[in-house]
């Protein structure tokens, strides 16, 4: 019998994409039940490289990708799957996911955001929050709860180390 700890990590990409005042993109799952809120993610394809990854799910998920790069935070993070799930999510092959997260810096308008472009859409709403505001019970965050607690603050860390005028960059087109 294989138990959690002989399932893989699923590699994976997360988005703490920020706009000009420094908050935050949160949107809202539109497939789990409750109102789990989170930051876009997903898996690293088979020959993607890490950006490639990111640019790739940001446009399928939020229907967008007008942003620049602004920082990539060091090292891996992952986190596991409460019993309930293992087996069931992430097509049952993974005990967890283990990511790298990007900073990027949005310069398009509110208007550009698409969640309908996946069928169905991952997304069902979505707000600018502060990180504070994301952290202090406002939304339900759901099993990544602890891990957010500890990474949005390093990524916003991340983000206020950007230069200023970030905005008017040329944003990079994904390799």
């Amino acid at each position: 019998m294989s138990t959690s700890t002989d399932l893989p990590y699923r590699p994976n990409v997360g988005i703490a994409l920020f706009n000009r005042e420094g908050k935050l993109f949160l949107a809202q799952r539109a497939d789990l039940p409750g109102h789990i809120w989170q930051c876009p993610q997903g898996g690293i394809d088979e020959g993607e490289n890490l950006e490639q990854a990111a640019w790739r799910e940001m446009m399928e998920e939020i229907g967008t990708n007008k942003a620049v790069l602004l920082a990539m935070r060091p090292g891996w993070v992952s986190y596991d799957l409460p019993p309930h799930l293992l087996g069931r999510s992430l097509g049952g092959r993974y005990r967890g996911q283990k990511q790298r997260w990007l900073v990027f810096g949005f310069t398009g308008k509110d208007s550009d955001f698409n969640l309908g472009l996946q069928t169905p859409p991952e997304f069902n709403d979505w707000r600018w929050v502060g990180v504070r505001e994301a952290l202090d019970g406002h939304y339900d965050l759901g099993i990544k709860r602890k891990l957010y607690e500890t990474l949005l603050p390093e990524l916003k860390e991340l983000f206020d180390k950007a230069p200023q005028g970030w905005w008017l960059q040329t944003p990079a087109k994904p390799r």
